[in-house]
């Protein structure tokens, strides 16, 4: 980038955080801004600005689902640690997740565009590596994405089967594959609520953060009050520990807990996804980040607690007949209508946070295809007329899903679609980081959120954190694994890097170069305009 170019996007960040979100004027001129920064980014602004600053943070908190991940991934921290899985196990993670969190809050306040990581990691690389750089990022978090979707709406089927059995006495227990078509059912009408328009989606928003955090704290509220005589002590809930794995080795099973927060704490990238349907996205972006992330993990840390507190044995919840031990959890302790009355709350958190996820992996797929990485591009990076929302690529997502969703067959299926998710998101997360502390040290125009001298550590700690929890999430959740019981996370991501390395080698390295510039058009006109500007004044001046 020029000095000239860093002079213009400095000045429109800064134009962006001017306290103008009271009036219509001062609103519209924000707006301008934030093309005008985009514009430099090399953009073109196809998207309404309808996300507010609080409808961002809203979308980054509602897209973690709190309540509903909690009760997705308890049984992780059951198997491996019991009660101290639950506490620790979860606590650990979140603070490790928060450095990630801040360094890409800080790389999404100077470049807030909708191509996010791969973006991010295309301008920090040495130019001779940024395209290579750009298509690993990109295909990456693409990956987590649409795992992500799928693992979301898996729980929620599970959730919904989980009801129908605690409702029927038993006497109604799909199994995989009625599982599997509620889950194709779910996909198909995210697929309908995705592509509504920006306005409507990001009203929404404020819907699903009430519906989030009232359940959660009246989850917290019901396992510690209604528990009675069955809440253990205190040192019981935050110091006993019991193996379940099958892994010999106490400290590994412990580790194998860090699941749960991990695929708890993804997605908050959306912030940077949605900036371009964003006001103020430069300093609305990275706030929603941090937000979203703080608020999961201290919230998400409390409901752990409580539910340790309320399990009085961790062998009979995880020997429970039902598909999600946290709803044994709350049948013991509130018995069938009130857990039916929660669960049902919680049915809808995990339906609004999967399509939250649906709306933010859209958006990372046009605006791979916007700049050609993908196979039919031109077909997923349109916007639809009407909505001005990328329709097509919200399908796609959908459609690929549904294929991932063929895991539900597996005993292992949340394992290994939580882990591909985290991989794939956590590897596309990491990249641009481990670029920000090496090459791209001088290269970065910070934006209104800067981490300053501090980026380096916390970039280290970054970087080194999601490299052990990588290897870590491809391992079995036992020592002798069957083809049942495989961790098929290795499977998927191996797909698809292979798949991505291929298509590099033989083909894109030719003609991919990385983020692709749409503004060209208008740049011309500008500066024939600006030099007939220069012509007519140096004529005057003649005169």
């Amino acid at each position: 980038m020029s000095e000239d170019e860093k002079h213009t996007v400095t000045t429109s960040a800064k134009a962006v955080t001017s306290p103008a979100y009271d009036d219509h004027e001062g609103l519209t001129a924000l707006k301008h801004a934030d093309d005008a920064l985009l514009a430099q980014l090399g953009y073109k602004s196809e998207f309404k600005r309808e996300f507010s600053f609080i409808e961002t943070i809203a979308f980054a908190f509602s897209i973690m689902g709190v309540v509903a991940s909690v009760s997705s991934t308890m049984s992780f921290p059951l198997v491996s640690g019991g009660h101290v899985g639950m506490v620790f196990g979860w606590l650990i993670p979140c603070l490790f997740v928060m450095t990630i969190a801040a360094s890409l809050a800080e790389l999404t306040s100077a470049m807030p565009t909708s191509a996010g990581l791969y973006y991010f990691s295309a301008k920090l690389a040495p130019p001779r590596w940024a395209p290579l750089a750009s298509w690993i990022t990109g295909w990456a978090n693409v990956t987590g994405q649409v795992t992500l979707v799928c693992s979301i709406d898996f729980t929620c089927a599970q959730m919904i089967t989980t009801a129908l059995n605690v409702g029927s006495d038993g006497a109604i227990n799909l199994g995989a594959g009625p599982t599997f078509g509620i889950l194709l059912a779910i996909l198909f009408t995210h697929g309908l609520v995705c592509s509504a328009a920006t306005a409507v989606l990001a009203r929404l928003n404020i819907f699903y953060v009430i519906v989030n955090v009232g359940t959660t704290i009246a989850a917290i509220v019901a396992l510690l009050v209604c528990s009675g005589d069955q809440r253990v002590s205190t040192s019981t809930a935050f110091t006993m520990y019991e193996n379940n794995t099958g892994w010999g080795n106490n400290a590994w099973a412990f580790l194998l807990a860090f699941t749960a927060p991990m695929w708890t704490l993804t997605g908050y990238d959306s912030a940077a996804h949605i900036s371009e349907e964003t006001a103020g996205a430069a300093r609305a972006a990275p706030i929603a980040i941090l937000v979203g992330v703080g608020a999961t993990a201290s919230l998400g840390w409390l409901l752990f607690i409580a539910a340790s507190f309320a399990t009085a044995s961790v062998p009979d919840l995880l020997g429970t007949d039902l598909p999600l031990p946290m709803g044994q959890l709350f049948l013991d302790v509130l018995g069938k209508r009130g857990m039916l009355a929660i669960w049902s709350l919680i049915i809808v958190v995990q339906y609004v946070t999967g399509a939250a996820q649906g709306v933010d992996a859209s958006r990372v797929v046009f605006a791979f295809a916007r700049d050609n990485a993908l196979p039919g591009s031109r077909w997923w990076k349109r916007i639809h007329p009407y909505t001005r929302t990328p329709v097509h690529a919200v399908w796609l997502v959908m459609f690929l899903s549904g294929l991932c969703g063929l895991l539900g067959f597996s005993e292992t299926a949340l394992s290994s679609l939580a882990g591909s998710a985290v991989i794939g998101l956590y590897t596309s997360y990491v990249t641009p980081i481990f670029l920000r502390i090496t090459s791209g040290r001088n290269k970065l125009q910070p934006g209104p959120f800067s981490l300053g001298k501090w980026y380096l550590p916390t970039g280290i700690i970054a970087v080194a954190w999601v490299s052990f929890i990588t290897v870590l999430l491809l391992f079995p959740p036992e020592e002798h694994p069957t083809a049942e019981t495989m961790n098929y996370a290795v499977v998927i991501i191996a797909a698809v890097f292979l798949f991505a390395a291929l298509t590099w080698v033989f083909s894109a390295r030719k003609w991919f170069k990385g983020p692709v510039r749409t503004v060209e058009e208008q740049d011309g006109y500008d500066e024939k305009k600006k030099t007939r500007v220069d012509e007519r004044e140096a004529s005057m001046e003649s005169s």
